[in-house]
């Protein structure tokens, strides 16, 4: 059986990964390889890049399965059991998801194997589950002002965006919940710079030269955990500002982030982004971003779209030149919007100090 959605192919039968193997497959990217048998294909896949892949519950000949986790494969043990509690009635911590030294024996690494297994063994489970994160979320979100930021999960440690991204969430934390999706790039900068938003600036330039050690959760989550680990060590002594990550097992092969201080982790990543997009009330900030952010800027301009002027919650897009000429989603919201409430509350700006600048105003 294979699942496709977007650039993730579920594998579960030795039929279909042969087939795509000698259709000349050389790069495994987001490839979920399920509960096979790989000891007699240890050959066919030496040769073949899979730095971005998800072994889960296979079988490998010795030394392949940390031979290709050396690569930056996600290797996870078969999970039978339901490793989450399907009652659930409040948000998670980052303690609670990273439990254990290896990622592959944490909460969330098992989380992550036991969901790729057969979809109807544990809908029950899952569904259940949803629904608590979504209840506790609901309370939560009722004692917060809360302000999106989107963008780039490639985004790595040590770039000059993922510093802005940080400068965007510490501005921002100032008042309002920065709200992110809860993984890596983009967002873990931003709930990193929200949550030392009462810190000194110097105390968030420290802590972004310590996680450029680790610059990306590949080919080590290990090291990308222990890197912001140490962070939160080193600033222990300043009080965090809440700021929430909505991840989402769905995309489990990108691990979330450790300075989201509330943690609403869904199974279904339909029902995680509606809510993500529905809770930011103060506006959502989009940074540049590829085909996932845009996917978020047209969910949102739709809410806007039919929403009486009242209800409008402000977008701007950050970077004139991607928006405009990389992947130009401006002129298309420019245009969607002309005439409509929601025209008066786009924006376009090159600088995170003008976004947060233009999302303070509005909740002035």
């Amino acid at each position: 059986m294979r699942q496709r959605q977007g650039r993730i192919v579920t594998i579960e039968s030795l039929a279909e990964l042969d087939r795509r193997l000698a259709q000349g497959a050389r790069r495994l990217r987001g490839w979920r390889i399920v509960g096979l048998d790989l000891r007699d294909r240890s050959e066919a896949l030496a040769g073949r890049d899979t730095s971005r892949t998800t072994f889960a519950g296979c079988t490998f000949a010795p030394g392949d399965a940390e031979r290709h986790a050396a690569r930056g494969a996600l290797v996870l043990p078969a999970v039978d059991a339901v490793p989450v509690d399907a009652h659930r009635d409040a948000l998670y911590t980052a303690d609670e998801l990273y439990d254990d030294a290896a990622y592959q024996r944490t909460l969330d690494g098992r989380a992550y194997a036991w969901s790729q297994g057969s979809e109807e063994d544990g809908l029950l489970a899952r569904a259940l589950h949803d629904d608590g994160v979504d209840r506790a979320l609901a309370a939560w979100t009722a004692r917060h002002r809360l302000v999106g930021v989107m963008g780039g999960h490639a985004l790595r440690r040590g770039e000059p965006g993922y510093a802005d991204a940080a400068r965007l969430g510490r501005l921002l934390g100032t008042g309002l919940t920065v709200a992110t999706g809860g993984g890596p790039g983009a967002m873990e900068a931003a709930n990193l710079g929200a949550r030392l938003a009462r810190a000194d600036e110097d105390v968030l330039d420290r802590a972004l030269g310590a996680l450029a050690a680790a610059p990306s959760y590949r080919p080590s989550i290990e090291d990308w955990i222990a890197a912001a680990r140490t962070v939160l060590a080193d600033t222990a002594d300043v009080p965090a500002t809440d700021t929430l990550g909505v991840p989402t097992w769905h995309y489990g092969h990108e691990p979330p982030n450790l300075f989201a201080t509330a943690i609403a982790k869904y199974f279904r990543n339909a029902l995680r982004e509606a809510i993500l997009l529905q809770v930011c009330d103060a506006g959502i900030v989009f940074l540049p971003g590829a085909g996932g952010t845009v996917q978020e800027i047209f969910q949102d301009a739709c809410e806007n779209y039919y929403a009486t002027e009242d209800a409008i919650a402000p977008m701007v897009l950050v970077g004139r030149t991607h928006w405009t000429e990389t992947l130009p989603a401006w002129p298309l919201l420019r245009a969607l919007a002309r005439g409509r409430a929601m025209e008066a509350h786009i924006h376009l700006v090159d600088t995170v100090d003008e976004a947060a600048a233009i999302v303070r105003a509005g909740v002035a």
